[in-house]
């Protein structure tokens, strides 16, 4: 078990002149799960290879517990890799593939097969220990190679979109099972994801990065609740918070035909005569005045509802989202008025995006 640490780890492709990862300081407490989450591109999983050694660091360090691995091949950094493509070695039984780290390692026979028979036994995969990997389901060869992970009982658990080929039914069920086994297991992880709530729902903590830069590093919910900025406002939840530019009127910011109050010395701090104002689509209600929408679709869920519109503001249109009553609720084609709950505005400076509120 250990703590991670990246210190100003900076990567540079070569031929390249912008850092993929920019001056990384994060640190992941021992026994966490931390996800690292982001666009394509920003450099989550150059972030991960540079933990795991595949690739070089060209600025900065990287620690495992106090000891620095910057320069450390792979192997001796104690480690275990999952991959998106789970790399299972085909003409090998499962117990084969889950076993051959610790084959390599020199572990003797007996110790080996009952290290496969309790990872075999967490993961509920006993009964497919004679199988190859061509006689299992997506599902079981994921398992698998979180298995092969497992037994080599390693100080950081690394996982590199492990999910992502998985139908969704099924990526739900595994990423439940994958928490709770770490949270068994209290193996420090780090944990790459596109999804964002993939991240939020199996992190202890989400790390958000853009362009090689990481924007916010807090629990899922202080990251729903407190974005740091406009980016992470709008990348973090589902549907996306809705930000609209809006200009300083006395007593707060010109919401259609009615004042969205805010207080004056939120407003004072912008730099400009404009704020972006977040507001979740659950904030929002329709009301007799405020911002005025074209009501486009309405998604009916069951259990909720999704009212899907546009919005005119300063001579462009812009999409908005509300959640609606599932059965009373607005229909296409309607024109309807919106007020936003003044208590959960988040209020953004208009040039550089950074919270005020």
């Amino acid at each position: 078990m250990a703590t991670v640490s990246f210190k100003n780890a900076t990567r540079i492709y070569p031929g390249g002149t912008k850092p993929a990862v920019d001056k990384l300081n994060l640190e992941v407490k021992d026994g966490e799960l931390l996800v690292l989450v982001g666009p394509s591109g920003c450099g989550k999983s150059t972030s991960l290879r540079m933990l795991a050694g595949l690739e070089e660091v060209n600025e900065g360090g990287i620690y495992i517990g106090d000891r620095e691995v910057t320069d450390v091949p792979p192997k001796d950094r104690d480690i275990a890799m999952v991959f998106q493509n789970y790399a299972l070695y085909p003409h090998m039984t499962v117990a084969e593939n889950m076993g051959f780290a610790l084959k390599i390692a020199g572990v003797n026979k007996d110790e080996r097969a009952e290290r496969v028979l309790q990872a075999a036994k967490l993961l509920d995969l006993e009964p497919y220990l004679n199988r190859k990997p061509k006689a299992l389901s997506g599902g079981q060869r994921q398992r698998v190679a979180m298995g092969r992970a497992i037994v080599r009982q390693p100080q950081v658990f690394l996982m590199d979109e492990p999910l992502s080929n998985l139908d969704a039914k099924l990526r739900v069920q595994t990423r439940t099972q994958i928490a709770s086994l770490q949270r068994r297991l209290g193996v420090t992880t780090v944990y790459v994801t596109h999804d964002q709530v993939e991240a939020m729902t199996m992190g202890d903590r989400v790390a958000v990065l853009k362009d090689g830069l990481l924007q916010q590093v807090d629990t899922p919910r202080n990251l729903y609740d407190r974005p740091q900025n406009v980016f992470v406002a709008g990348f973090i939840g589902s549907p996306a918070m809705n930000l609209v530019q809006l200009p300083i009127i006395d007593g707060g910011v010109q919401f259609g035909d009615a004042v969205l109050p805010i207080a004056r010395e939120i407003l004072a701090k912008a730099t400009g005569s404009r704020v972006t104002v977040g507001v979740r689509p659950e904030k929002l209600s329709v009301a007799p005045n405020g911002l005025i929408v074209d009501v486009d679709v309405i998604e009916e869920l069951g259990s909720d509802g999704y009212l899907y519109g546009r919005v005119q503001l300063d001579g462009a249109e812009q999409n908005i989202v509300v959640r609606v009553h599932p059965i009373d609720h607005p229909m296409a084609g309607d024109k309807i008025h919106l007020q936003a709950d003044p208590e959960a505005v988040h209020v953004f400076d208009a040039e550089s995006g950074e919270r005020l509120n």
